[in-house]
């Protein structure tokens, strides 16, 4: 370790037995060449010219050698990718399916690869340990959520030969009584009885723990919309075979932009944090983290179960090393070595990328290196505490094998790995501006570290020592977030000023900028693209594409915070969503595009489409909503319900009515007219005792029936705004639509010990007997309809790492989409039809 006070070593700060040192390098040789002849003639001034002229000669020889041996790295890299490219086409057109066959509009098919997840019983998760389950309008934190169980790379072989696991289970809350003399069955919630009305046609052979029928159809992730860059640093690639790849929640995308395909790597089962990219430009590494209970985390590191690799295992946080072409997982590195998260990643490059450093987001900070290639775990070289505070980046010196940096809050550090010894040196200021934060670090082509800093400022460290040869103050008006340095020896820069500027390799102005548009965000990592293009990573989580003399054009778009609303279009390929971030999206499903956008001013909790389309309700938290119309986005008017958050907003099939659900407790009922540009309020139904969360109409217009807060199911005369007291007059009303979940054909959908706030939302397929629901865990699932038996069989998918907060099908019921909370995630799925080779036992 470097003694400040002493100037010196005071000696390694962790050693590892058994290690090789590093080979001898051919600068060293040159070195005790020079010394060994300088003492050998110390008074022949010509011999000692001849020796350094030789010694020159060779050195410019080797780095002829060397310049030739990078030219046909570059080849063999070429080749690499093509064959790539090669691979991933055949693949494609191997594993191409038609999708969308019932759909009225072109469909734009996906490359998904092998999916390597096998889900669990739910009953295998420890509910005691999870916290109380998210109640809408509240933020929980991650440790919150706890999902299902996933697979183990031991399930491997068995999974390579399918394209999506799917997983039938078992559903149940206690178990229910029928009374078949009054044709009700009670259920539980948390030990509270909820009385459901069995239709007058089932009463005879109703059974709640009777077998159930197979869902009809299944999904299959075809488009993720959204990225995460708000919180997340280089995370943006381009890859060889024209692919960019970026991570949001638990997926990883692989978006070819040309071709307007994504494919979807599925393996992780909570919130990526990090991605990095090895020097093959084919294998890629991810890293999660947990959302679980850091004590838990520390206590699970002490006592880790026998087997590392089991399902269970895996809900904690984990890297992964993957195929980019396959999506087969290879290795599964770090579960029960690192605490909390992974927050940054980088392979090796000097040497092939033979090792893998990876940063802990515990308090401790630990920093692993891993020779990851041994096995399927990885081997784990050395492990040590990396910094007192937080750690952004992590990276090795493509020239220096054993080099490693690191920075972050306070810091930037110099580690040394040699002989099985890490050493650190801390970099020095001197008499410089120390910032707070040392925000991004890359290397120069000769071996140099570029920092950029929280104050704008732009340093230059000198190859294998720890001060500053050269600075560029004030390169940035706020801190620097990203550093790419291009094979010409440029260098870009992208600052939290918006502004992304190309310096020539000393550090001097070129004249070329681009200024981020402002409702794009700040770039958070620039990366090259294909040509001269730049792939730009924003904080406003959208990926760009452009040029210094092409503008830059978004690729990818997404929320911001917290999703809730969701509203799928009634006659057209579109839906809308919106969130907390004040703005509303309309989005094709067709060309995965956004139609328009709209910032509303305001936190959106709910959204509706009107009956013809051409009319959106938002709903927002403050008790306001507002009346727009769908295409032009003109705001038409807007109506204020109390102070609490619009819940859910519901039109009736006839379109006369519309239904405010709020969080005060009420229902609010207006009269529509004018093309649904005019709203009367007929009235208020009181009656519930906490806040209303889903509601629907009848067929006919004339019901509604409600649920709360507190699991109640209610019923309503719309148009007296009176609640109806013998809800067993309701049990053959026919429903326009399925959004309770609560309710006779919902009992199936709720797992055994759950809390009532377990399942945030469900949604029956408009023309089919399909049921979608979307939980606290991050699962999307789907259940015949009616599901009103306690064993009830599903479909489960995974791909959200916070609650999933909506799910919608298309008017045509070809696609469903998702929408996660905290994840700010839009997924859309293609429903199709079940294969009939699906085991019928397979159940939870």
């Amino acid at each position: 370790m470097y003694n400040s006070t002493s100037g010196g070593y005071k000696g390694p700060h962790k050693m590892m037995l058994g290690s090789s040192p590093p080979p001898v390098t051919i600068t060293k040789v040159f070195d005790a060449w020079s010394k060994s002849g300088s003492r050998a003639c110390p008074s022949a001034h010509t011999d000692d010219e001849m020796i350094e002229n030789e010694n020159q000669s060779l050195r410019d020889r080797v780095a002829d050698l060397e310049k030739k041996v990078h030219e046909q790295t570059d080849e063999i890299m070429c080749l690499r990718s093509t064959l790539a490219d090669v691979l991933r086409r055949i693949n494609t057109i191997e594993g191409a399916r038609v999708v969308n066959s019932h759909s009225g509009g072109r469909a734009t098919p996906t490359k998904e690869g092998v999916r390597l997840r096998h889900h669990h019983s739910d009953s295998a998760r420890d509910v005691s340990k999870r916290s109380s389950s998210y109640v809408p309008g509240r933020s929980p934190s991650a440790t919150q959520i706890r999902r299902p169980n996933s697979g183990s790379l031991h399930n491997l072989n068995n999974l390579r030969s399918s394209t999506s696991q799917l997983n039938l289970t078992r559903h149940g809350a206690r178990e229910a009584q029928y009374n078949p003399d009054e044709g009700v069955v009670k259920m539980y919630l948390r030990g509270r009885p909820l009385n459901l009305y069995v239709p007058t046609p089932m009463r005879e052979t109703y059974n709640p723990t009777g077998p159930t029928a197979q869902p009809p159809a299944k999904l299959k992730l075809e488009w993720v919309y959204g990225y995460r860059g708000r919180d997340c640093r280089n995370n943006v690639y381009q890859l060889p075979t024209g692919e960019i790849v970026y991570f949001v929640a638990a997926v990883v995308v692989l978006y070819n932009v040309e071709d307007q395909m994504q494919r979807h790597y599925l393996g992780h089962t909570d919130d990526i944090k990090c991605l990095a990219v090895h020097p093959n430009k084919l294998l890629i590494a991810t890293g999660q983290t947990a959302g679980h209970d850091r004590r838990d985390a520390r206590s699970w590191r002490l006592n880790p179960p026998a087997d590392p690799l089991s399902p269970e295992a895996e809900e904690w946080p984990h890297i992964r090393v993957w195929d980019s072409v396959s999506l087969n997982t290879l290795h599964i590195i770090g579960i029960s070595d690192i605490e909390r998260s992974v927050a940054c990643l980088a392979f090796s490059k000097a040497d092939g990328g033979s090792l893998l450093v990876a940063v802990d987001e515990a308090p401790d900070h630990n920093m692993s290196v891993w020779d990851w290639s041994r096995g399927e775990r990885g081997y784990k070289l050395l492990e040590t505490k990396c910094a007192a505070d937080q750690v952004l980046a992590v990276d090795f010196s493509p020239v220096d094998r054993n080099t490693i940096i690191t920075c972050g809050k306070n810091h930037i550090s110099f580690w040394n790995y040699e002989s099985g010894m890490l050493a650190k040196r801390m970099g020095i200021f001197e008499n410089r501006e120390r910032p707070k934060y040392v925000t991004s670090i890359s290397f120069t082509d000769t071996g140099n570290v570029i920092s950029g800093d929280s104050n704008g400022n732009l340093l230059i460290w000198q190859r294998g020592g720890n001060t500053v040869c050269k600075m560029v103050r004030g390169a940035h008006e706020g801190p620097v977030f990203s550093i790419l340095v291009q094979k010409d020896g440029a260098i870009i820069t992208g600052g939290k000023d918006g502004r992304i500027i190309e310096w020539d390799r000393d550090l001097e102005r070129t004249g070329n900028m681009i200024e981020v548009p402002e409702q794009f965000g700040a770039p958070r990592v620039v990366t090259s693209g294909r040509g001269t293009q730049l792939v730009v990573g924003t904080t406003r989580n959208c990926v760009l594409g452009g040029t210094f003399t092409f503008p830059l054009r978004p690729v990818m778009q997404g929320h911001t915070e917290e999703l809730w609303a969701l509203a799928p279009h009634p006659s057209q390929q579109q839906f809308l969503t919106a969130g907390y971030d004040r703005t509303c999206y309309l989005w094709d499903t067709m060309a995965h595009t956004i139609v328009w956008s709209k910032d509303i001013g305001e936190h959106a909790q709910s959204a509706a489409f009107s009956n013809n389309g051409e009319i959106v309700i938002i709903g927002t938290t403050s008790g306001r909503w507002f009346v727009m119309d769908s295409e032009t986005r003109e705001m038409y008017s807007q109506h204020q319900d109390g102070n609490e958050p619009i819940q859910v907003l519901r039109f009736s099939p006839s379109g006369q009515y519309l239904a405010v659900g709020s969080r005060d407790n009420n229902i609010y009922v207006y009269q529509v007219s004018e093309d649904c540009r005019k709203y009367t309020r007929i009235g208020r139904c009181q009656g519930h005792s906490s806040f209303v969360t889903h509601l629907d109409w009848s067929a006919d217009s004339q019901f509604l029936q409600s649920n709360s807060g507190d699991y109640e199911l209610l019923f309503w005369n719309a148009g007296l705004c009176r609640q109806i007291v013998q809800t067993s007059q309701m049990r053959d009303v026919e429903w326009a639509s399925n959004t309770c979940t609560l309710n006779f054909s919902t009992l199936g959908i709720w797992p055994e010990g759950a809390d009532g706030t377990d399942i945030n939302t469900c949604a029956k397929a408009n023309n089919s007997a399909l049921l979608a629901t979307g939980d606290d865990f991050g699962k999307v699932k789907v259940f015949a309809f009616p599901a009103c038996n306690q064993k009830a069989r599903c479909h489960e998918y995974g791909g959200h790492s916070s609650h999933v907060t909506a799910v919608g099908y298309l008017h045509d019921d070809s696609r469903l989409i998702s929408t996660g909370g905290r994840d700010t995630a839009i997924m859309q799925w293609v429903v199709s039809a079940a294969s009939s080779s699906t085991s019928s036992s397979s159940h939870r």
